[in-house]
């Protein structure tokens, strides 16, 4: 904890929150303005109405979380390379792996509450223009539980390219790189949308279980590929 606390400190001036509050509100206006724009698109869809404005909304919403996460994990490791802040922080009493653990703690949280903002948006137009009733809510946690869950290979894979790279754009262009690459990936590939930057963007369906499987495995694999980083770079040094 002593790690995390450290890490929102530092964030406290960065405009990261900001920036995370901003992201979530921005993908929860698309249902909104979706709605607004042409709600006949949608009432006479079949399917519940989580469902059907994830359906419709789901992709690009995902895109504005993976984006965001991209840009907030390359602006965490500039500010510790800034200034050799990065070798200062090596030397307080703290394992050498819990700066990217606590970097990778925060931002977990911070998406998560980016995620909460947007299953709000959606239960609005739930209730606003479906009618849905209580028993919604049971569907929504879920739902968002599990692109939660989706969001974390993409979130600590980030966070070790941008440990790896202390130039900011060379991890910026990386990250968008894989992104782009991940949206061109075709749906109908289960291996494929593996990939760490394709997950967030699968919809509950009858692979949930796999995929939650698939995020975890990866969750372990990038902790390991940390782990070998951090003894190389020390190797070298």
């Amino acid at each position: 904890m002593n790690a995390v606390t450290l890490e929102w400190k530092k964030r406290k001036r960065t405009g990261l929150l900001t920036a995370y509050l901003g992201g979530g509100v921005l993908a929860g206006i698309l249902p909104i303005a979706q709605m607004l724009l042409r709600p006949e698109r949608f009432l006479g869809q079949p399917g519940t109405p989580v469902e059907i404005l994830l359906g419709e909304n789901g992709q690009m919403m995902a895109m504005l979380n993976v984006l965001l996460t991209v840009a907030g994990t390359c602006l965490e490791y500039h500010l510790e390379y800034a200034d050799n802040a990065m070798g200062k922080m090596e030397a307080l009493p703290l394992p050498e792996s819990a700066l990217f653990i606590g970097k990778g703690i925060l931002t977990s949280l911070l998406t998560l509450l980016t995620l909460t903002i947007e299953a709000g948006m959606i239960a609005f137009c739930a209730f606003h223009w479906f009618g849905a009733g209580k028993e919604m809510l049971g569907q929504l946690l879920k739902t968002f539980g599990y692109l939660f869950a989706l969001m974390l290979p993409c979130i600590f894979l980030s966070l070790l390219i941008a440990e790896a790279f202390p130039n900011m754009w060379a991890a910026l262009g990386i990250g968008v790189i894989c992104v782009f690459i991940a949206t061109m990936i075709p749906t109908g590939h289960f291996a494929f949308s593996l990939i760490p930057y394709a997950l967030p963007f699968q919809l509950p369906g009858e692979e949930m279980g796999r995929y939650l499987l698939g995020a975890a495995c990866e969750l372990g694999v990038i902790g390991l590929m940390q782990w070998i980083y951090r003894k190389g770079r020390r190797a070298l040094a």
